[in-house]
């Protein structure tokens, strides 16, 4: 081999050698990670996922950030408001993320969900809150149901029938007053971060005005004012009345009153699918009240209502894209839903949103009966603060806060949120 040969080869060598370097790092990306599973055995079970993922992806590395619920919106609303979004965040779907979409800052991913993923979810309703107009910018990973969650211990003690939990609205009252007289606090609310609060708002106005209230509200032909939700603050001011929270509910955050529910220090708790793993970690012992003693009823009907006794408020949670996010995010997020993926969830605290999973529940009546009220429903009702315009939204949290500290009376509650849809919406 010549010297002129041999000079050439080398530099080729070199040159291929260079190359293929440049090539591995512009392969090499990052995808930056938002959730809100602050608890030890869920963030356990992302950072696992993510992990497993690293390991078959090599060129792939996912940061993750966690954040408490409330600081999470606080923080993704500042980075929003200056065009740099994470690449994977935590997302309920709804008005808050259609804005995001409306403003450029998630990414469509319509074109790679198209068939089988899509068609793996079991509840498309799900699925479709996190896209409008054929376009979607994530997808659900969990999707339960708000209802009533109750100590089955306590309601024996206070002589109610915990095998037959209230079902109409009178009945519900009365069971307060009962549980009352026999000196145990009926209700664990987390009013300082104002969304637990809202449910009950929320719920009443289900009951009494129906889907169609909603939705005249909500296009305008109708008006937040009207008699459903001026109701519904006067059927919540009955509550109130009662003074049946813990004391210091006012400035009680979600995790504490998931705490007093799991002391056994409250007989009731209106919340979503995720209280029986939260109560038994908030509270003092890390257990809990034990499967045995927790029960979950639908919320009680009002038979003077417009809406169906069955009709569910609630949601679950997902994870969207941005809008800057490198592709291997969406086949990260692929990942996350998958059924073997799911299935693993379900044992720490998904209730699974694709096919065939449902049978994880087959040993557990708290779930089972989440999962009849979720799949049940004439009518499913996102969280206002959620599936409506983010002002909008934070005018309920706001006016009904304003209620539950004596601060408002039912009229000028629904007032105020009209006032700001009014504004928002027309």
């Amino acid at each position: 081999m010549n010297k002129g040969f041999r000079i050439a080869l080398v530099a080729l060598v070199t040159m291929l050698v260079l190359s293929a370097a440049v090539v591995s790092a512009q392969d090499e990306v990052t995808i930056n990670w938002w959730h809100i599973a602050t608890e030890t055995t869920q963030a356990g079970y992302w950072q696992g996922l993510a992990d497993a993922y690293m390991a078959e992806n090599p060129n792939v590395n996912i940061e993750i950030t966690i954040l408490e619920n409330a600081a999470f919106k606080e923080r993704l609303n500042t980075v929003m408001q200056a065009n740099d979004p994470p690449d994977l965040f935590q997302s309920w779907g709804g008005a808050v993320l259609w804005n995001f979409a409306d403003n450029g800052l998630v990414r469509n991913i319509a074109p790679e969900l198209e068939g089988e993923w899509k068609d793996s979810f079991s509840t498309q309703a799900a699925l479709n809150l996190f896209g409008q107009n054929g376009e979607y910018y994530g997808v659900p990973y969990t999707w339960g149901a708000v209802g009533m969650f109750y100590n089955k211990a306590l309601f024996t003690e206070a002589g109610l029938d915990p095998e037959n939990p209230p079902q109409t609205w009178a009945e519900f009252i009365d069971a307060v007053q009962t549980l009352k007289d026999a000196g145990i606090t009926p209700i664990a609310l987390g009013e300082g971060e104002k969304w637990p609060g809202h449910f009950w708002w929320v719920y009443l106005a289900l009951r009494l005005g129906g889907e169609e209230a909603f939705l005249n509200a909500y296009t305008r032909t109708g008006s937040f004012a009207d008699e459903p939700f001026v109701q519904a603050g006067e059927y919540l001011q009955q509550l109130i009345d009662l003074q049946p929270f813990q004391e210091g509910f006012l400035a009680t955050t979600h995790p504490e009153s998931q705490g007093v529910f799991g002391n056994s220090e409250a007989a009731m708790m209106l919340m979503g699918q995720w209280v029986p793993d939260a109560q038994a970690q908030y509270s003092a012992t890390g257990e809990g009240i034990g499967d045995e003693n927790l029960g979950f009823f639908n919320f009680p009907g009002i038979e003077e209502g417009a809406g169906a006794p069955d009709d569910v408020m609630g949601g679950g949670d997902g994870f969207a894209i941005g809008i800057n996010a490198p592709d291997e995010t969406v086949d990260f997020l692929r990942f996350l839903t998958t059924e073997e993926n799911q299935r693993a969830g379900a044992a720490i605290f998904i209730v699974p949103v694709v096919n065939d999973t449902e049978d994880v529940f087959a040993d557990d009546p708290v779930m089972q009966s989440i999962l009849e009220a979720r799949n049940n429903a004439p009518y499913f009702q996102l969280y206002y603060d959620q599936f409506l315009p983010p002002a909008v939204g934070s005018a309920v949290v706001d006016a009904v806060e304003l209620m539950f500290n004596g601060a408002a009376t039912a009229e000028e509650a629904a007032q105020a949120i009209e006032d700001v849809a009014a504004f928002e919406l027309d």
